[in-house]
């Protein structure tokens, strides 16, 4: 007869030894992959990789900015051409058709007009219109004043002819440009500039592309005036690296950053 307690006692060790080893196995495996994640972080080339990839998200989160800069500047040089080709078209037809109708009318009552007073516009907005182009130099060549001054050209030739009534129109068609341009300056001067901001050649019509925050200054840190929902029309002033300071049309300017606007 079998001594079962006998048997049973023998196979103990055994048992106990097989079940200790199963125990193990995880905890060895999880000690393995630990050592196996430590030495790819501490592998050279895994350094190297991580820099080269660092370098690489600063390039482009710098290749974003200019890029976005780059349709700020293309937005503001189609809105310039744009406007030119617009006052091209109105002026030449003005010039084409009203201007000398009303020279020609002007010239039947000319022994009416006075050669002084008409000599006396033409100094008046000859003064004007350099007093504004000292104040737009650094804008380069300006519509109003391009046309203010074809405007006092040709009362100077309807002046040598004698039709004064002619000077004195053409004079006050002249004024009109330099007060256009005055006031479009003004509005630009009520915007209290900061160092390094760069006025747009004019202002540029803008949009929003998302909802953002405009803010007081061009900072990330500086106070959130109000948020801009998205299709809020704008007008674009200046900008200053990658912000841009726009106005509302309820008034309120502050400065947004250039991801997040874009023509109409």
């Amino acid at each position: 007869m079998i001594n079962l307690n006998a048997s049973f006692h023998a196979r103990l060790p055994w048992c106990l030894l097989l079940a200790a080893s199963l125990l193990l196995l995880p905890a060895c495996g999880k000690r393995r992959a630990e050592e196996t994640d430590m030495s790819v972080l501490q592998h050279p080339k895994y350094k190297e990789l991580r820099g080269e990839n660092k370098e690489l998200l600063q390039s482009l989160e710098s290749l974003e900015g200019e890029i976005a800069k780059t349709k700020l500047r293309t937005l503001e040089k189609e809105a310039q051409i744009r406007e030119l080709e617009d006052r091209l078209e109105s002026q030449q037809k003005m010039l084409d058709e009203a201007i000398q109708e009303v020279v020609r009318a002007k010239a039947k009552l000319r022994s009416l007009e006075s050669k002084a007073e008409a000599a006396s516009e033409m100094a008046e907005a000859e003064i004007a219109v350099k007093a504004l182009k000292v104040q737009l130099a650094a804008r380069g060549e300006d519509p109003e004043v391009a046309k203010a001054e074809q405007l006092l050209k040709m009362s100077v030739e309807e002046f040598e002819k004698g039709n004064y009534g002619g000077v004195l129109y053409l004079t006050s068609q002249a004024k009109g440009q330099i007060k256009s341009g005055q006031m479009r300056l003004g509005d630009e001067k009520k915007l209290k500039s900061i160092e390094g901001e760069v006025l747009f050649a004019q202002p540029l019509p803008l949009q929003v592309l998302k909802n953002s925050n405009l803010r007081e200054m061009p900072d990330l840190k500086s106070n959130i005036l109000t948020t801009l929902d998205k299709g809020t029309l704008l007008i674009g002033y200046s900008y200053k690296d990658q912000w841009v300071r726009v106005a509302r049309e309820d008034g309120i300017t502050g400065w947004i950053f250039q991801t997040l606007v874009g023509g109409r």
